[in-house]
């Protein structure tokens, strides 16, 4: 007959020999990844803390995310569990940095300060407490300061700390272990009254705001101890990707990989377009025609919305995770609707509006450079036009540098006819309309903008182990083309032609938004604008591809953005770690810190130009677009 004792003892031994294998590798500086019975311990790296978790994985779901979006954490279905693991772990983590702090989260049983009859929504209440010591006191000092500055957007925090010995929340078992502890609990505030429902928003705002906090205590508690202080308090957080993370990458990329935005809804005609509207005297709008779609966009949609993001564990991957799943997916609404008159609206919301401090800007740039106006495509006076041939050429010679500097770049050249003239890059490849003819002096600058830029950070986003870095961030396309633009800057070939034309498509993008027809915006830029015919039409192609497009009032948009960055004494290295947003700024920064990114492998060979070097320190002190010119 089998007896308690007996069913007991190889759990016993079995927990036994978790503890020694969790000991053995915090020594050795190696990373703890385990589940456990009804829980999980994770350690991406030994840190003098550890943030815990006691209760059933479905009980109190945002103290579970909170503690579980740390680099190092316990979930532990019970308190005994947590107590087994937490000593040893304690004594070998104080034992390597001389000091240790545990956190202990968890939710109040109820959202106690919440009535049906309030005029308002009232505070929720947020209950602090530490063991005595003053290192503890200054983390619950610090996580109250950060609790309190939590964005008021639904409901502000009441936070309550306290000395853990009159804290009825702090469990007994854990004030036993006389360990330095910060006891944090929260109401529920995210849960549907009277239902299981949630917020969802309103949830992941929680996870960040707490996780934050969390760290700030961190860091002052670690500062107060004598800890040596890091570049930042994020520094403390997660410096590993975990399995959910790179799953969850690879999906998106493979959505992503599966179609070519742009390709998909830019014409293959261009040319004959433009013969035909010129024969027609610029009085019938021209007939674009478009390559066959290879994708079934409901199937890359299902795809899609089956990548799993709900346990990523960390809150800043989460957020750009689902902000690209949210764009890839009006993309191919777009490409759905393509030709179609709801493409422009599903366009506007992919790229935005023209602003009219936007467009004031473009029309001063127009007004402000009458000296360039009715400059011809092809350059005159003798001086030389080349094809695509010395532009690809050139091409090669520019990449050749790059993989002397780095054996990964390995980008390719393709000589197209299905694509307007002029060149575009697509995932690791340069591609060459056969139509494309320019002046000689433009090719460098161009090229600095193509692969200097766009093939760059492609193959640094590459090598950053996310996939994510290269496809781009959500809305990373105006950043790019800003500092694509302003590399054209660097390199010496930013002419007045070229910024009437970021300009004009300024003014294209918002005559098409605000409901002009095609012949229409053509007349305009040719009248007022004084733009040549052939000009108007390539930009007019691009703006009203596929039904409406307003993507290229993004250059002058990003470059003014890029402008202002640079003034406000701004650094440009995380913009080189992969294809990012303005917004993204702070956090490639972030990660970094935190190790989950590294320093870019190759920069702009522009900014190795003395040159380029004296034209970056002039942006620097400040510039316009206008001003620019004469740089």
């Amino acid at each position: 007959m089998t007896t308690a004792k007996a069913v007991r003892k190889p759990r016993a031994e079995k927990r036994r020999s978790l503890v020694e294998e969790v000991v053995e590798a915090l020594e050795a500086g190696k990373p703890v990844r385990r589940d456990i019975e009804g829980g999980r311990l994770h350690i991406d790296r030994p840190q003098p803390f550890l943030c815990l978790h006691v209760g059933a994985p479905d009980a109190h779901i945002v103290a579970r995310d909170v503690a579980s979006a740390n680099a190092s954490y316990l979930l532990a279905s019970g308190i005994e569990q947590a107590v087994e693991l937490i000593v040893p772990i304690a004594e070998v983590l104080r034992r390597k940095f001389g000091s240790f702090l545990l956190i202990d989260i968890d939710e109040l049983e109820r959202d106690r300060l919440l009535s049906d009859d309030a005029p308002f929504l009232q505070p929720f209440e947020v209950t602090l407490s530490a063991t005595r010591g003053i290192a503890a006191n200054r983390a619950m000092k610090a996580f109250e300061a950060a609790v309190e500055a939590f964005e008021a957007r639904f409901r502000t925090p009441h936070v309550e700390p306290g000395p853990a010995d009159e804290d009825p929340c702090a469990r007994p078992e854990l004030l036993k272990l006389r360990l330095p502890l910060v006891t944090l609990r929260f109401a529920p505030i995210y849960r549907v009254t009277g239902s299981e429902e949630t917020y969802p928003d309103l949830r992941e705002r929680l996870v960040d705001n707490f996780l934050d906090a969390g760290l700030h205590a961190i860091a002052a508690f670690l500062d107060a101890d004598g800890f040596p202080k890091p570049v930042t308090y994020r520094a403390f957080g997660r410096k590993a990707f975990i399995d959910a993370v790179e799953r969850a990458d690879r999906g998106m990329d493979e959505v992503a990989s599966s179609f070519d935005f742009l390709l998909c809804v830019t014409p293959i005609n261009a040319g004959a377009a433009w013969k035909e509207f010129k024969a027609n005297r610029y009085e019938k709008p021209p007939r674009f025609l478009y390559r066959p779609l290879s994708l079934l966009v409901e199937r890359q949609k299902r795809r899609l919305y089956s990548i799993a993001l709900d346990r990523l564990e960390d809150p800043v991957l989460h957020q750009i995770y689902r902000d690209k799943q949210r764009e890839l997916d009006l993309q191919l609404t777009l490409i759905a609707h393509r030709e179609k008159a709801r493409f422009v609206e599903f366009g506007r919301a992919l790229y935005g509006p023209v602003e009219p401090s936007l467009s004031e800007a473009a029309a001063e740039i127009l007004n402000d450079t009458e000296d360039a106006r009715r400059v011809p495509a092809l350059a005159p006076d003798g001086e030389e036009v080349v094809d695509c041939f010395f532009v690809e050429h050139r091409a090669r010679a520019m990449m050749l540098d790059y993989q002397r500097r780095h054996d990964g770049f390995d980008a390719a050249i393709e000589l197209r006819d299905d694509v307007p003239p002029g060149l575009l890059v697509s995932g690791p490849r340069l591609l060459i309309s056969r139509r494309t003819r320019m002046m000689r002096h433009r090719v460098d600058a161009l090229l600095s903008h193509e692969v200097g830029v766009h093939l760059l950070t492609y193959f640094n986003g590459s090598a950053q182990g996310l996939r994510v870095f290269r496809t781009g961030l959500s809305g990373y396309e105006g950043m790019q083309e800003g500092l694509a633009v302003f590399a054209e800057f660097l390199a010496g070939g930013f002419t007045p032609e070229r910024l009437r034309l970021l300009a004009a498509r300024v003014i294209g993008c918002d005559l098409m938004l605000s409901g002009a027809s095609f012949v229409e915006s053509f007349r305009l830029l040719v009248k007022r604008y004084d733009l040549d015919a052939e000009t108007a039409f390539g930009l007019l192609l691009r703006v009203f591809r596929g039904g409406g497009l307003a993507k290229d009032a993004i250059y002058l948009r990003g470059l003014l953005s890029l402008l202002s960055h640079l003034k406000a004494g701004g650094a440009l290295d995380p913009f080189w770690m992969g294809k990012i947003s303005a917004a993204d700024f702070s956090v490639m920064e972030e990660l970094g810190a935190r190790g989950l990114l590294k320093a870019p492998i190759l920069r702009p060979l522009c900014l190795e130009t003395e040159r380029g070097r004296a034209r970056l320190e002039r942006a620097r002190s400040g510039l316009t677009p206008l001003a620019m010119l004469e740089a």
